[in-house]
């Protein structure tokens, strides 16, 4: 019996899980939670890691209790893009910047000045995104800033906590590639299109693949912890690396979407695919587990419902999500679409409003009860994801079976049912809980309980009982996606301000 734990760190909260694998299956019971709120000061929008790790310490503590003290392993995955910096003595700089904060506004523009964008995705594979690493890295070069100048050591948000338990800096494969500061061909940092762009090379460290064992827990950690002989491993570290190293995929070739604040759209390729096509439609290679490559492309998700629910709350009308869900299922379909990738919609705010002004500006009826609001939000991603995997059948040629829906949208039982509909495929939702279940399994890798990734599926599928929504109804979607279509053109090459990995406000539901 392998004993692991799994961090998973999202926007909103993380989540300690205890996982045992018992040969054949794996179960995963959540033990601790805690919040993650964002901190703005003077200005700049910060990430509290230290509250975070202090989090982190809280959950392993319960888990240990849990498991009697034997615990073989701990790993953490968070979302993508962000980083610290660490100065000569291991000591972070300051708190990690937000990728929503302001200080990436223009950067695209001024880096395409210096590396234009086509070579810049030929060399990374990327998506491009305003709140990219390497426009915030750029963004911080460009004004002299101090905590750049002193900075001796780059990593990762999830690679920040492994350094605090285990002692060892590294930057894991998978999410180092999110921040389009890596070549995925070559498989090193692109340290010569980061020197062309002020930010020194000396910063980055070793990339270390998913399933790396760092070392033991720290003794300070264990005192505090008491995981005595537990060892440190990068899983898939890259949340969304880990929700996919945990889909049960039936048939080769076939998309998934990793469902919770942001909707990551994609299929698994063998190595990373870059050409004029994936450029035209910005889609994004990301590091997968077993060398794999996650092609993808993100789409807002339920970010926006969470936000329109903020919004009526502060209007004094409170609504739990599952029963803005129930409404929507209730209210009649709606005439008017949005385009969930629509830069007006990332940062927080009146989202309601701000719904009702895209209608009004592309000559629709503009959805005036919350329940047809939230209608148009879940119709409108199932018409996006049909239009993104359209897109991603046009790059790879191949046409999914089938879409595999993790995360909180599993939950979901109108977006599923949606999806299957838009699209004309069967979906098939769950694990809900992905992430720490990817997580778990590339531990199991590590300990050389599970041999490969397809191993991991097959435990993945022992263990977890998926739903599964036949497309039915089919006439009324094709004629929603030809509005739709018509309305929400496919992209060129129009980079999108969205996010790999999780939002702001991240769902309890993920």
């Amino acid at each position: 019996m392998a004993t692991m734990v799994s961090v998973d760190v999202g926007a909103q909260s993380g989540r300690v899980a205890l996982g045992r694998f018992d040969g054949e299956t794996l179960s995963v019971a959540e033990i601790h939670r805690f919040p993650n709120v964002p901190v703005c000061v003077h200005g700049t929008l910060h990430w509290d890691a230290l509250r975070l790790h202090d989090g982190i310490l809280q959950g392993l503590r319960a888990a240990a209790r849990e498991a009697g003290g034997r615990i073989d392993s701990v790993g953490v995955d968070t979302w993508g893009l962000d980083f610290a910096l660490l100065d000569r003595a291991g000591r972070l700089v300051q708190n990690p910047v937000h990728h929503r904060d302001r200080r990436t506004d223009g950067a695209m523009e001024e880096v395409f000045a210096r590396v234009p964008a086509q070579e810049l995705y030929e060399r990374t594979g990327i998506q491009l995104m305003s709140i990219n690493s390497v426009f915030q890295l750029w963004s911080m070069a460009a004004a002299g800033d101090p905590a750049l100048e002193v900075a001796e050591t780059f990593l990762m948000m999830p690679d920040l906590f492994h350094y605090w338990l285990s002692g060892v800096k590294a930057c894991e494969f998978t999410a180092a590639t999110t921040s389009q500061c890596f070549d995925p061909r070559k498989g090193v940092w692109a340290l010569d299109v980061l020197e062309r762009l002020g930010v020194s090379s000396r910063l980055f460290p070793e990339v270390v693949p998913p399933g790396t064992v760092l070392g033991p827990v720290r003794d300070e950690v264990v005192e505090e912890t008491r995981l005595q002989g537990a060892v440190v491993v990068a899983p898939a570290s890259h949340d969304t690396g880990s929700a996919v190293a945990a889909v049960p995929f039936r048939h080769p070739g076939s998309a998934y979407i990793s469902s919770g604040t942001w909707s990551l759209v994609g299929v698994e390729v063998a190595a990373p695919v870059i050409d004029d096509r994936t450029f035209s439609a910005n889609l994004t290679n990301e590091g997968g587990v077993g060398g794999t490559f996650r092609l993808l492309r993100n789409v807002t998700g339920l970010w926006l419902l969470h936000e329109c629910r903020r919004a009526w709350a502060l209007e004094g009308r409170e609504w739990e999500f599952a029963e803005l869900v129930a409404m929507a299922e209730q209210a009649p379909p709606p005439r008017s679409f949005i385009d969930p990738n629509e830069p007006a919609f990332l940062p927080p705010g009146d989202m309601p409003a701000r719904i009702r002004e895209f209608c009004v500006r592309t000559g629709q009826e503009a959805p005036a009860e919350p329940a047809v609001v939230v209608r148009c939000v879940l119709e409108s991603l199932a018409l996006k994801y049909r239009q993104t995997i359209g897109l991603l059948d046009a790059a790879t040629g191949v046409a999914p079976a089938e879409i595999h829906v993790v995360g909180g949208g599993a939950m979901n039982r109108p977006l599923c049912q949606w999806t299957a509909d838009a699209t004309g495929l069967p979906v098939i939702a769950g694990p809900v809980e992905a992430a720490e279940i990817g997580n778990l399994a590339v531990q199991a890798m590590a300990l050389g309980e599970l041999a490969s990734l397809d191993e991991a599926r097959e435990v993945v599928r022992n263990s977890f009982s998926p739903a599964v929504y036949e497309p039915h109804d089919r006439g009324p979607w094709e004629d929603a996606y030809g509005r739709f279509d018509a309305l929400v053109q496919a992209p060129a090459t129009r980079p999108e301000p969205l996010v790999g990995g999780r939002g702001v406000i991240e769902p309890a539901q993920r």
